[in-house]
């Protein structure tokens, strides 16, 4: 009989692959090792089927105040000491970068991904 934890885990993990429920809710660290945020879901291109975008959740207390921000995903470090994805910026970067409160999601479209890619490509 196979070991049911077994399997999820073959099926959700692997040494080079994670399923995007089990990056949901990843802590995000800075340089420092400070926690800035958390994964809160990701945005992928429809056509190609990329990861373009972590969406960040920061700020805020207990839920309220609380602002996404989407950074291109090649900026997000898996480190496996901290367990959670590592940025090359603190929080005070974050505090002027695109983002959005809860439930004002932008328009993904060309113009924003100029925007939050000129933002972050000035920190690289």
């Amino acid at each position: 009989m196979a070991n049911h934890d077994t399997d999820t885990l073959a099926r959700d993990e692997t040494t080079n692959m994670i399923s995007s429920e089990k990056v949901d809710g990843t802590a995000v660290y800075d340089r420092n090792g400070d926690k800035i945020g958390s994964v809160h879901h990701l945005m992928i291109g429809k056509q190609d089927g990329k990861v373009r975008y972590g969406v960040i959740s920061f700020g805020g207390f207990l839920g309220m105040g609380e602002n996404y921000h989407p950074l291109p995903w090649d900026m997000l470090t898996y480190g496996i000491d901290h367990d959670g994805y590592m940025v090359d910026f603190d929080k005070d970067a974050l505090k002027d970068a695109p983002s959005h409160p809860i439930g004002q999601e932008p328009i993904y479209d060309r113009a924003y991904d100029e925007r939050v890619t000129t933002y972050y490509g000035q920190r690289r």
